[in-house]
């Protein structure tokens, strides 16, 4: 909660208020009308390109915004993302988000297993700015397929496939846009893009 008291940005989810009670904390934000990204993607399938671009484009600029302040969030996810009445992006939920120096590595285990990257799934030290990057690979990835890149009926198979980094980019889906989710799902995370690449990828 410290984190987003020091943020803003048009992408990120505004806080308004923090009132504490002896018993409880209410926070109180912006309201986005337009739902959740992932029940949005549930009801429709796949999105549009041109509108996976506009989402994932206004994604990607709150995450460099968060990055280049040397605050990594560490749960990004479809379920994290809602939006407003003129359908723009706000990212929600800070409770994993931290501050990481340059070249220092993170040792919590923070996330979601279908969007962690895979140093995370290996229980590894890890760059939290390039784990990032590896759920925003997944989650352009879904706008775009509408299913997950490393598909697991369980978290051992789920961790399995993530490990073989196998993956499979429909027909569908624009060279473009393949070469940049290319990029971002990397195994290795020293040779991961980082944001300053997805930003400027055309």
């Amino acid at each position: 909660m410290q984190i987003l008291t020091r943020i803003n940005h048009p992408h990120i989810v505004k806080l308004y208020e923090i009132m504490r009670t002896d018993t409880s904390i209410y926070i109180v934000t912006e309201y986005c009308s337009g739902g959740e990204l992932f029940e949005i993607l549930i009801e429709r399938g796949r999105t549009a390109e041109d509108e996976a671009r506009r989402w994932f484009g206004q994604t990607a600029s709150a995450v460099a915004y968060l990055h280049h302040k040397g605050i990594v969030h560490r749960d990004l996810k479809a379920e994290n993302i809602l939006l407003d009445k003129s359908s723009n992006i706000k990212i929600i939920d800070f409770g994993f988000s931290n501050t990481q120096a340059p070249s220092e590595l993170l040792r919590t285990w923070c996330g979601s297993p279908p969007y962690a990257a895979p140093e995370l799934l290996l229980g590894k030290e890890y760059d939290g700015l390039k784990a990032d990057i590896w759920s925003l690979g997944v989650i352009l990835y879904i706008l775009v397929t509408g299913g997950f890149p490393f598909p697991g009926d369980n978290v051992e198979n789920l961790k399995r496939a993530v490990l073989s980094c196998q993956m499979k980019i429909p027909y569908w889906v624009s060279v473009e846009c393949a070469d940049l989710i290319k990029k971002m799902l990397v195994f290795n995370p020293f040779k991961r893009c980082g944001i300053n690449s997805v930003m400027q990828h055309r």
